[in-house]
């Protein structure tokens, strides 16, 4: 069997990588919703995590299809780079960077009451997604490496 698809000893792995990907689907499609259907146009920085978050719902996708658990090696980074880009605007949103190191000052903001979902502002619940994918992407790259 090729490197990186799942055993028959293996076979539970592929309930993380279900469950990455739907996170992914659902915060891809979450997004689109928010932005093409509630006409919320993005700021900035939701924009730059959208560039992570939309290749990882494909990426993840295929990854479960195929039952490859080689996956971790390019969709963990991606991962991380979001997390981490989420993790600044979190940061922000909070007010524990200060605005005047903001990086996009003019266009909307995430801060308004209409930019939440369930109460939870964007800015969280995209670090929320990001972490889940990355903490589901962690058992298979030990699994992989360990076979």
């Amino acid at each position: 069997m090729p490197d990186g698809l799942l055993t028959t000893s293996g076979r539970h792995t592929w309930a993380y990588l279900f469950a990455a990907w739907i996170i992914a689907l659902a915060a891809t499609f979450g997004a689109l919703f928010i932005g093409e259907v509630m006409g919320q146009t993005p700021c900035h920085l939701c924009w730059h995590q959208r560039v992570f978050m939309f290749p990882l719902a494909v990426i993840l996708a295929v990854a479960t299809f195929r039952e490859d658990t080689g996956v971790w090696r390019y969709a963990l980074p991606i991962a991380g780079l979001g997390w981490l880009v989420a993790a600044f605007h979190s940061l922000l949103y909070a007010g524990i960077i200060p605005e005047a190191i903001k990086p996009c000052g003019q266009g909307p903001s995430c801060s308004s009451a209409d930019m939440t979902v369930l109460g939870l502002p964007l800015p969280y619940l995209s670090l929320a997604a990001f972490t889940a994918i990355a903490v589901l992407l962690a058992p298979i790259r030990r699994k992989v490496s360990n076979v």
